[in-house]
């Protein structure tokens, strides 16, 4: 038989029971069991939406009103936007799923031209960094003859600087020690013998987010004291979603489109000048080779640059992730900090310069490995302890995204079993890339309103499309810009997604779009040939003039827009 206690609700809380035991008691007598319950230990336990609907005696619950809504939201996070992900690809999303559902559209499946992921795109993985990750992943595979020496030699290395040679470990903010004396001395290769020194050297979730450290050290103050940062335009969206985030101040200086988006000194000044009356400009981000634009930068344009930096006393970030893809014969990259050794001493020991390099394009494509590195020049030394604190609230990189960061810093040597294999894969994927980069531009200079300037490097075309008169007007009616209403109706009747160029930047009254050249050779082909088709369908649809009423259609609606007497 129950005791009466067992029934009776307890109104007061006893002194010695603590308020949480009390609400979660009260909770108890209020709840009645229902199908998914199990009792155990005397205590009962809830799914959560069984928690959400049980009422106890049938009464409707009465909502409490969300601590967090749009009306709380930080204002900053409203305003990012990232275009490469925006709603063209969230439609995009929607369609693929209807397809897979067996509903019917005028194409097959969606092409997705509009991120640089390579292995999405079908781009095999490079053989000897995803054995080096393996290795590392499951150590057994060591004692395995399916692997090469070098490639165990090398996994063998980074273990031993992880802690409890495991990669489940957390290493050092900074990242694991040997690998970051691997990308110093893999700087001091590709720059000809320019040193670098390892202790300036950072492992970052890929680039984007050692771009968002350093950004988040450098913006300050208020008003016409608060920090500018100059962005190329056309820019990578990272970078004016960082600053809204930030809340800095956007300075736009804009790349010159009719001198193959070369980057202009003249408008870099009168860019910086115009900022000075509003903010205090600091920061000079720069991309080379270009995303979404494809440019490499010549290295006289790069000394213009830097010395304007030393000038004006700016901060310089040089993403130069795209470094092992250059694609034309009369390009070459040459990077930030090599150029400014060469301009001197003066200059080499003053200008204070991050570049940011990463896993995720290059010939590798790891993306999902989020491995990436800085290096850091002429930061002020109590500046650098901060950043290290910084880091340090994020614990490290993933260390699986540093040992592939490894490969890519460390790759086989000459005299060593996996270099033929490596060497042939490397140059198997560059060349198919610059194949794709020349087709995509020939074929889309050959569509009556696209130009297209040449892909010299990255991953990338951004192509410049008339789009008429009435179809902008149709965009302006639908709150939208031109060039999404062009990107959503290419979705729409071919399946083809691209991203708008409104959603990296533009001079006003031009219209573009950024696409991929990742799709294989024949997949690429295909896309460009429907866009073509669609191009000219959409210039045919919106260059036809409205059908005009006839005199006695015309005397009609005057007759029908006449109020009643």
């Amino acid at each position: 038989m129950h005791r009466l206690k067992d029934f009776v609700r307890p109104s007061v809380p006893h002194r010695t029971t603590s308020l949480y035991f009390y609400l979660w008691q009260q909770a108890r007598f209020k709840t009645q069991p229902g199908p998914d319950v199990t009792v155990q230990s005397g205590l009962k336990r809830f799914s959560t939406a069984e928690a959400t609907v049980h009422t106890g005696h049938g009464h409707p619950v009465r909502m409490r009103e969300k601590s967090l809504t749009m009306a709380t939201l930080n204002p900053q996070v409203k305003a990012v936007e990232y275009a490469v992900r925006g709603p063209i690809v969230i439609k995009a999303g929607d369609i693929e799923r209807r397809l897979q559902q067996g509903v019917k559209e005028s194409f097959t499946e969606v092409i997705k031209a509009n991120i640089g992921d390579a292995h999405a795109m079908g781009q095999q993985p490079i053989t000897f960094l995803r054995q080096v990750v393996a290795l590392c992943c499951y150590p057994q595979l060591l004692e395995s003859p399916s692997f090469p020496e070098d490639a165990k030699q090398r996994a063998q290395r980074i273990l031993q600087d992880c802690g409890g040679q495991s990669l489940g470990s957390y290493s050092a903010s900074q990242g694991v020690e040997c690998i970051r004396q691997h990308v110093a001395d893999y700087i001091t290769q590709r720059d000809q013998g320019v040193p670098s020194d390892w202790n300036n050297i950072y492992l970052t979730t890929g680039a984007s987010d050692g771009i968002m450290s350093i950004l988040k050290l450098l913006v300050s103050g208020q008003d016409t004291c608060r920090t500018g940062v100059m962005i190329p335009i056309p820019q990578y969206p990272l970078y004016s979603a960082a600053i809204s985030e930030l809340e800095a101040v956007h300075i736009n200086y804009y790349l010159d489109e009719d001198n193959c988006w070369a980057l202009d000194i003249e408008e870099l000044q009168r860019a910086y000048l115009t900022a000075k009356q509003h903010c205090q400009p600091r920061v000079l981000c720069i991309i080379n080779p270009g995303n979404p634009t494809g440019q490499v930068q010549s290295k006289k344009c790069i000394e213009e640059v830097l010395h304007f930096a030393y000038e004006e006393n700016m901060f310089v970030m040089a993403d130069e992730v795209y470094q092992d893809n250059v694609y034309s014969s009369d390009c070459q990259f040459h990077s930030f900090k090599k150029v400014l050794y060469e301009m001197g001493p003066e200059y080499f020991n003053n200008v204070e310069l991050v570049s940011f390099h990463s896993t995720s394009k290059g010939y590798t494509g790891e993306c999902g490995f989020r491995g990436g590195y800085m290096e850091v020049l002429n930061m002020d030394p109590q500046v650098k302890v901060q950043l290290i604190k910084l880091l340090s609230v994020r614990l490290c990189p993933p260390v699986a995204g540093q040992a592939a960061m490894d490969v890519i810093v460390n790759p086989p040597k000459e005299h060593e079993p996996s270099y033929a294999q490596f060497t042939k894969e490397k140059s198997s994927v560059l060349d198919v890339l610059a194949h794709k980069a020349r087709l995509t531009e020939r074929i889309l200079n050959s569509v009556p309103g696209i130009k297209c300037n040449p892909v010299q490097g990255a991953m990338y075309a951004f192509p410049r499309i008339f789009i008429p008169p009435r179809a902008i007007q149709e965009a302006q009616a639908r709150s939208m810009a031109p060039d999404m209403l062009y990107c959503l109706k290419l979705l729409e009747e071919t399946g083809i997604c691209v991203v708008p160029g409104s959603g990296f930047g533009q001079r006003e009254g031009t219209y573009h779009f950024r696409m991929t050249v990742l799709p294989s050779p024949e997949k690429l082909k295909v896309l460009l040939g429907k866009l073509k088709d669609f191009h000219l369908c959409f210039l045919e649809e919106y260059s036809q003039e409205e059908p005009q009423l006839s005199r006695s259609s015309q005397h009609q609606h005057r007759e029908n827009s006449k109020p009643d007497a």
